[in-house]
């Protein structure tokens, strides 16, 4: 135990003492910051292809979008799940404990790393298939897919490094990785496209690039960090270490390609109706994204809010928290919202040539943003849950997203056409978000009763 008394801290935010409001958005904003660089750069992909290439290159890449989702996602949602429990050690100030479970994380990386390169590798025509993707687009999507799947371990790298950084309340290196890394990324996405001619595969291989100049930026700054040194012993964990954190990121990471399953199913129905709706759905595929983005980084600052502070036991600050979140994520729907609902032919405009797409787009875009408050207030709730160590119902909650975009989709399509896409979402966004809100509810009052049994109500 001595080690809690003598070393020091270095994370950039102790989220267990100070104002809620002052710490989650002074971790918020460059947090913000990156995760709308992630949105942008991907944007700007998008954009390079559909201008640069055609709306065929563009259904191509976006038709890639719930695949990748599948495998990346994956590995976001367990590498997140390892980042609640290294802040929970941290929260209670238990740094060995916290060293062990590094080194047990760096483990599991390198394994996850290998086997979802190689699966997704393997997999890759038979999913593009099965997903009735067009002859037109197979091609590029296979070039495409190839590549990034094949350097999929620096984005797996770069999840686990900034998950951890993010536990410990550092949201300013991966920002810096970020800034670094989308620069490089729409330079040579320009010079690929435009001065050597590549295609698709281009853009690719910027990404991956990309990826591999930010893990090193997140990893050179988790190796500077005194409390994450780690010596031969750290590596000899018993096998409670590893199911802990199996046992917490399994079920973040299956959620995540539930949920990923889904959104391949409406894909399959949308590739069915032709190019021009792969196209469109693409197009609002990114702008759906990019507008949840700021309440989905609330959501992130909820989870490494959250998970220090119930590693430390101070339950009333986790409340204070959550409503400084959902404040954020309501904002967030007010402004961006609007744009969907208000503006969508000069959305569509910005990514789409083609006047039918366009109109597709339209048809989509308002009734997503008009709603778009499920999904901001869902992103925070779930957050929540999941940064106290509970990540089951989360993980049901992504089950019945899935029936619900599948159900909605495929009985609605074929009567009301493409806006059947944009229900689909509004369906599946109302489920998780019932289940996913009465398992904050059982939390919270399993925590007053701590409060009440130890006497630290206030």
């Amino acid at each position: 135990m001595e080690v809690r008394k003598t070393v020091k801290r270095t994370a950039e935010t102790d989220f267990t003492q100070g104002s809620p409001l002052k710490l989650i958005l002074t971790f918020y904003w460059p947090l913000l910051i990156t995760s709308m660089l992630q949105q942008l750069y991907n944007f700007t992909d998008t954009w390079i292809v559909g201008k640069g290439l055609g709306d065929n290159a563009l259904a191509a890449v976006g038709n890639m979008g719930s695949l990748f989702f599948l495998i990346v996602g994956f590995s976001f949602g367990l590498a997140n799940g390892f980042g609640v429990l290294i802040a929970h050690s941290y929260g209670a100030r238990d740094y060995e404990a916290l060293r062990h479970r590094l080194a047990a994380v760096i483990e599991l990386g390198i394994v996850l790393s290998v086997l979802l390169s190689v699966f997704s590798v393997v997999i890759l025509p038979y999913a593009l298939k099965g997903m009735r993707t067009d002859p037109l687009i197979l091609g590029d999507s296979l070039r495409y897919g190839y590549i990034v799947f094949g350097g999929l371990a620096t984005g797996i790298c770069y999840n686990i490094s900034a998950a951890i950084l993010r536990s410990l309340g550092d949201s300013r290196t991966p920002l810096h990785a970020i800034i670094v890394s989308s620069i490089l990324n729409v330079s040579l996405n320009a010079f690929f496209i435009f001065v050597m001619k590549t295609g698709v595969e281009g853009v690719a291989i910027a990404t991956v690039i990309a990826q591999v100049i930010s893990a090193w930026i997140c990893i050179d700054k988790l190796r500077k960090m005194e409390i994450l040194h780690l010596s031969k012993d750290h590596f000899i964990n018993e096998r409670s270490v590893f199911t802990d954190l199996l046992k917490n990121g399994l079920p973040m990471a299956f959620m995540n390609s539930i949920t990923a399953v889904g959104c391949m199913v409406v894909q399959y129905f949308v590739n069915g109706y032709g190019v021009v709706y792969t196209a469109a759905y693409a197009a609002c595929s990114k702008y759906l994204n990019l507008f949840m983005n700021p309440a989905a980084t609330a959501g992130s600052a909820m989870s490494a809010y959250t998970s220090q502070n119930y590693g430390a036991g101070e339950y009333d600050r986790i409340r204070q928290g959550f409503r400084v979140c959902a404040g954020i994520s309501v904002v967030s729907y007010v402004l961006l919202g609007s744009c969907m609902v208000f503006f969508p032919r000069f959305l569509a405009n910005i990514l789409l040539t083609g006047e039918e797409q366009i109109a597709l787009a339209c048809r989509f875009l308002p009734r997503c943003g008009a709603l778009l408050i499920l999904v901001d207030v869902l992103f925070v709730v779930r957050s929540g849950v999941q940064g106290m160590g509970k990540p089951m119902l989360p993980m049901i909650s992504g089950v019945v997203e899935m029936i619900l975009r599948i159900w909605v989709i495929s009985f609605f399509i074929g009567r009301l056409g493409f806006p059947a896409t944009a229900y689909a979402e509004i369906g599946a966004w109302i489920g998780a978000l019932l289940i996913n809100a009465y398992a904050y509810y059982k939390e919270q009052k399993k925590n007053l009763l701590k409060e009440v049994q130890y006497g630290t109500l206030s």
